[in-house]
């Protein structure tokens, strides 16, 4: 399937440093800037393998437990709904993927089947999300659109409102085709930190360190895509998850975000109106605009 999304004017600054002004002796870094061409493209047969490792990213350890391959073709099934993002033309492994899927319209597949049970269980664990928990309780499931996002590390944020924005029209088509794509409810699926105490510094009994929070207690929480905080802003609720599975000692470690600090990875889901969506979108946009 040829390119179908290619956004005008998609040069994304990546970030770096100013340019060094030329005669300017107090300055002795290069330049450290990228511009990188964006593609959006429909999701094809191409980037099955491209999902599955971004899917694996969005469950982290819990990843595991599902079909990650069926998943990937469910996703794949409804070429016209969703998008990718690629920098080396549409052959290429996809950085970024947003697309929804039908909890209601695939109840009878088993890939949606544990994982919506595994949604119900995590949204049981957390009195802020009851809400969710009960609607993922009913028989059957009613018309939740399960939205499945997730990218690279280092991609700019600047590059979602545009997949959100061509979902609502994908949708708002789809319905028109009488196609089953009329939700109640929209549930996004995403992941969060806290930082913890490195296990390096508590072996390090220097008396300059500085005492940090008790094992255990919980810390403040971060979003690893920004827009959740404002999706969360419009949601009918919302929060956070522990993993079925732990890693292993050290690992906050090996994902050391801080001079300081490790990070310990949680899961999140925000539960949105299926009226809320178009307003959530728009705050969206407003909040990861470029600085002009």
């Amino acid at each position: 399937m040829g390119k179908r999304k290619q956004i005008k004017d998609g040069d994304v600054d990546m970030g770096g440093t100013d340019p060094k002004v030329e005669g300017d002796e107090s300055s002795d870094e290069d330049i450290d800037m990228v511009n990188v061409d964006f593609e959006w493209f429909d999701p094809q047969e191409i980037d099955f393998h491209g999902l599955k490792h971004l899917l694996r990213q969005l469950f982290d350890i819990d990843a595991q437990d599902f079909d990650l391959s069926a998943l990937a073709d469910l996703i794949l099934a409804q070429p016209l709904l969703g998008s990718t993002v690629k920098v080396d033309g549409k052959e290429s492994d996809p950085y970024a993927f947003l697309t929804v899927l039908n909890l209601q319209e695939h109840s009878d597949k088993p890939a949606i089947k544990e994982l919506t049970t595994y949604l119900k269980r995590k949204a049981s664990s957390n009195a802020s999300l009851a809400s969710l928990a009960t609607l993922l309780s009913q028989t059957p499931v009613p018309p939740i659109g399960l939205i499945l996002t997730e990218r690279l590390i280092n991609m700019p944020p600047e590059v979602i409102p545009p997949m959100y924005t061509m979902l609502r029209e994908e949708i708002a088509w789809a319905i028109e085709e009488k196609e089953p794509y009329s939700f109640t409810h929209y549930l996004i699926v995403s992941k969060t930190y806290e930082e913890v105490e490195s296990k390096l510094d508590m072996e390090d009994a220097r008396p300059q360190k500085k005492k940090k929070k008790a094992a255990g207690e919980k810390g403040e929480r971060f979003f690893f895509h920004p827009e959740d905080e404002v999706l969360e802003r419009n949601a009918l609720c919302s929060g956070s998850y522990d993993y079925s599975h732990k890693n292993d000692e050290g690992h906050s470690d090996s994902k050391r975000a801080f001079q300081e600090l490790g990070i310990r990875t949680g899961g999140s889901l925000i539960l949105i109106e299926a009226g809320k969506l178009e307003n959530a979108v728009k705050d969206i946009t407003e909040y990861l605009k470029p600085a002009m």
